[in-house]
């Protein structure tokens, strides 16, 4: 018997010890809500083997490694730049000397886990929202009694990426010079946001491992030649949340932070230069053999086995290839989170992928980029509803988290439909290796 089948047998033999009201009174507990709604309305993990573990560690180090390299290249290369997609205004942050030289200090891989292979599907190099969410939710499930029954048959193990977080920020604070033993950190983004409560998790963590730490909104921040403060409080790190698109956005309200950033007088961990790889059209460069000289051969076979077919959306054959691939393809914005604005040819009828490729030629080059569908995974899962528990077919997006190039943890959703994300009404289940007895 397979680990679901098992955990599920379980579930039915007793099916008091793992209810919806119980599992959703202990959520709210620990906060595990995103914008006032549970994360997790599924009443089994994802498992996952060994083997299937080792397959993703080699893929996403990889991945991060490639955008490292053309975060690094792309800074002095305009027409790489160019052919990544940043406005004018994106390459005047990234122009900025951070004082270190890892772009993204936390990052996440979004993709598929399949019986064979792992397929990206995107590279979130900014400001990922989860890793304390995913920590504190394998908590809640490996606490449960069922577990406990659960591991007569099966090894079990969780990931704790909470402490690899706090290690990697403090790693990039002494490569910028940082010496205050320990920093002041500041978890810095709009207090308007859904994931407020994944900071308060991790301000308390991170405060309970010895090192103070408090969230502050931009338009809370005060820069006055020296010191970067939040009320009167001094920072030194800031564990940067606000997303780039919104520095860009509402530049007023986000100077103090980029001016104490400018000047170095705080260290600032993703810099500002991770928005290189973050845009999608780093799959682009990974793909287009115009770039193949970036990567060696090596590099280049992972690449066709784990990343889709992806180009900058322009005239010419482009177009052609989308006019007459609607089912293979997939249309995205080049730099949107949530699901925002994406397009599965698939899914849509051929009049309205064909406005969606209008749109896309109307917007300023760069804005959007054609992908190769991939496979996906879909396993049922026992989901709490109105009406009771019920078994449902859900997409599985699989995603690991990594921290200065380690894979610290999983963030893992699930969805009914072919867009796996918490922002568009997705749910999220923790992950654990299991390894039958």
């Amino acid at each position: 018997m397979n680990a679901a089948a098992h955990w599920m047998t379980l579930v039915r033999r007793s099916p008091g010890r793992s209810s919806c009201g119980e599992l959703a009174r202990r959520m709210r507990e620990r906060h595990l809500t995103f914008g006032g709604r549970l994360l997790c309305p599924f009443l089994r993990p994802f498992f996952f083997s060994p083997e299937d573990e080792d397959r993703v560690v080699r893929a996403a180090t990889l991945l991060y490694t490639l955008g490292e390299r053309v975060a690094a290249l792309a800074v002095d290369d305009h027409a790489l730049l160019a052919e990544l997609g940043l406005s004018d205004a994106e390459a005047s942050l990234v122009a900025i000397e951070p004082g270190y030289g890892v772009a993204s200090t936390a990052a996440r891989a979004d993709a598929f886990l399949l019986p064979e292979s792992v397929q990206f599907a995107e590279y979130n190099a900014e400001s990922p929202a989860g890793a304390g969410y995913s920590q504190r939710l394998a908590e809640l499930f490996d606490g449960e009694a069922l577990m406990d029954d659960f591991r007569h048959r099966f090894d079990v193990r969780y990931f704790t990426p909470i402490r690899l977080l706090l290690d990697a920020l403090i790693d990039s604070y002494r490569d910028w010079g940082g010496t205050a033993r320990p920093p002041c950190m500041a978890i810095v983004d709009w207090r308007e946001v859904p994931t407020w409560s994944e900071f308060e998790l991790l301000r308390d963590a991170f405060t309970a491992l010895g090192v103070p730490t408090l969230i502050a909104d931009p338009r809370d921040l005060s820069y006055d030649g020296t010191t970067l403060r939040a009320g009167a409080e001094r920072i030194d790190l800031v564990y940067r949340r606000v997303l780039i698109n919104d520095i860009v956005a509402r530049p007023a309200e986000c100077r103090p932070l980029v001016e104490a950033y400018r000047a170095r007088a705080v260290c600032m961990a993703n810099t500002l230069r991770c928005k290189i790889p973050h845009k999608k059209a780093f799959f682009a460069i990974l793909t287009d053999d115009r770039f193949k000289s970036l990567f060696s051969a090596e590099e280049r076979t992972a690449i066709r086995r784990h990343v889709p077919w992806t180009r900058v959306v322009s005239d010419g054959a482009i177009v052609e290839r989308l006019r007459e691939n609607r089912e293979s393809l997939v249309l995205k914005p080049n730099d949107e989170y949530g699901g925002a604005g994406v397009t599965l040819g698939w899914e849509t009828t051929p009049g309205a992928w064909d406005a969606a490729i209008e749109r896309a030629l109307a917007d300023r080059p760069g804005t959007w980029i054609a992908q190769e569908r991939i496979d996906v995974r879909r396993e049922t899962f026992p989901v709490c509803t109105d009406e009771g528990v019920v078994d449902r077919e859900m997409l599985v997006d699989f995603a690991p988290y990594l921290f200065r190039g380690k894979v610290a943890g999983y963030l893992t959703r699930l969805s009914t439909t072919g867009l796996a994300n918490v922002t568009s009404g997705g749910g999220q289940v923790p992950a654990f290796v299991v390894n039958a007895r």
